[in-house]
């Protein structure tokens, strides 16, 4: 009788499991062997078991040369996929925004007024409502802004008037002060000349006395006060006694 098929299953028997798992890693072992024999091929073989012990298997003297070139062979594989793919799609994205520069452009054009015939009608309405917003919202801003402007110039004018009134008014407290003072003193050399001028009289004031108590006194008649005039000398010279 042959051998039945054998369920591919994990045998939940411990030592069943680990009595297959030699037989069938010495077999694997075994057929890795010829095949690098037989064929001349360069094989590498590599068994963890379930504990984690490692059996391996490699036809060349080193096993590390044949990973590196595993590992050559197939990332360099994968990169070229992957450098291809991130090629295209930078192609796509380039062929996108090359159509969006274009149609931009175009519409840059149609609203200088440039390149208008393939537009149709509809087209046409379009860029003309386009047109008369924008030149809305232009003259909407632009009259903004000369409001701003003269708030700005409002407000600068109010704050000149303000200040020109603190300087009046602290022209006109500067002015009341010279003014007094220069009445003050004024007032003051006014009264000090008539005080002076009190004492002038005071102390230049003629005694009066009494001509009957002055002893050796004679009164004088006006015609005795009333000299007659000196002789004047025809030719020209004084007299001693008048020097």
């Amino acid at each position: 009788m042959g051998r039945g098929k054998v369920e591919l299953k994990r045998i939940e028997n411990k030592i069943n499991r680990q009595v297959t798992f030699s037989k069938r890693r010495n077999g694997l072992l075994k057929k890795a062997y010829e095949l690098s024999v037989l064929c001349e091929a360069e094989v590498a073989l590599i068994v963890f078991s379930n504990r984690g012990k490692l059996y391996e298997f490699c036809s060349s003297s080193n096993i590390q040369k044949t990973l590196e070139k595993y590992q050559k062979c197939s990332y360099s594989a994968l990169e070229t996929t992957q450098l291809t793919k991130e090629t295209e799609n930078s192609y796509q994205e380039y062929l996108k925004l090359k159509a969006r520069v274009e149609v931009l452009q175009r519409c840059q054009r149609n609203l200088l007024g440039e390149d208008l015939g393939p537009l149709n009608t509809k087209e046409l309405e379009q860029l003309e409502n386009q047109l008369e917003m924008s030149l809305r919202h232009i003259r909407s801003t632009k009259t903004q802004f000369m409001l701003d402007q003269l708030s700005d110039l409002k407000r600068k004018e109010q704050m000149l008037l303000e200040s020109n009134r603190a300087l009046k008014k602290k022209w006109e407290e500067c002015d009341a002060e010279s003014s007094l003072q220069l009445s003050w003193e004024n007032n003051g050399q006014t009264i000090a000349y008539d005080r002076q001028s009190a004492q002038s009289e005071v102390f230049f004031q003629p005694l009066q006395c009494d001509h009957a108590l002055q002893i050796g006194y004679r009164p004088v008649c006006q015609e005795e006060m009333t000299l007659p005039a000196p002789p004047q000398n025809v030719n020209g010279f004084i007299p001693g006694w008048m020097l």
